[in-house]
């Protein structure tokens, strides 16, 4: 979980900081959205955590794709862009319309998808040819994987209430962690 932290936590920097340390620029949307979506995941708790307990479970993600240095420019930005798409596609699938407040689920999915925007740009100016594979390899296969495992977790728990809210609560970490990139 420390893991999950340090590499959310080092996405965060990239994508929040006031220019980041990326060789683009994200604009203002981009963090406004980010805070915004975090705020969103927050008020869409339908039930306690606490109730959930049972439920709870660590999704995982692998520590020795980013353990003992920073990832490269080109690297971070393709870990953000993959974290956004695959919580878009989560929020996005049918189960997940039945699972939250629609208003709030919609707001959600608009803010990904403007968030994805931005960073498309970005990604595609710091992206060469020679980097075409990173969505197939190291950290970025690693989220992959790691939303995998979020979408077994649900298929096994029968899409159920706390299995959402489990989820809800793991994005929502996952995100934040990502602001400080």
């Amino acid at each position: 979980m420390a893991f999950v932290l340090s590499l959310l936590m080092a996405l965060v920097l990239v994508s929040y900081g006031p220019g980041g340390s990326l060789g683009c620029h994200l604009s203002q949307n981009h963090v406004l959205f980010g805070k915004k979506n975090l705020r969103l995941l927050g008020q869409m708790r339908r039930i306690s955590p606490r109730f959930c307990l049972q439920d709870r479970k660590d999704f995982d993600f692998p520590q020795e794709m980013v353990e003992g240095g920073q990832l490269q420019e080109a690297q971070a930005i393709s870990v953000l862009h993959e974290m956004l798409q695959q919580s878009f596609n989560l929020f996005h699938t049918e189960r997940s319309s039945a699972a939250w407040d629609t208003t709030l689920l919609e707001q959600l999915r608009t803010g990904l998808h403007q968030q994805l925007v931005d960073l498309d740009a970005c990604l595609g100016q710091v992206m060469g040819e020679e980097d075409s594979a990173l969505g197939r390899t190291g950290p970025t296969l690693a989220v992959k994987r790691y939303f995998q495992g979020i979408h077994v977790y649900l298929q096994e728990k029968g899409y159920s209430d706390c299995a959402w809210e489990t989820i809800r609560v793991e994005i929502m970490r996952s995100l934040s962690s990502s602001t400080s990139l």
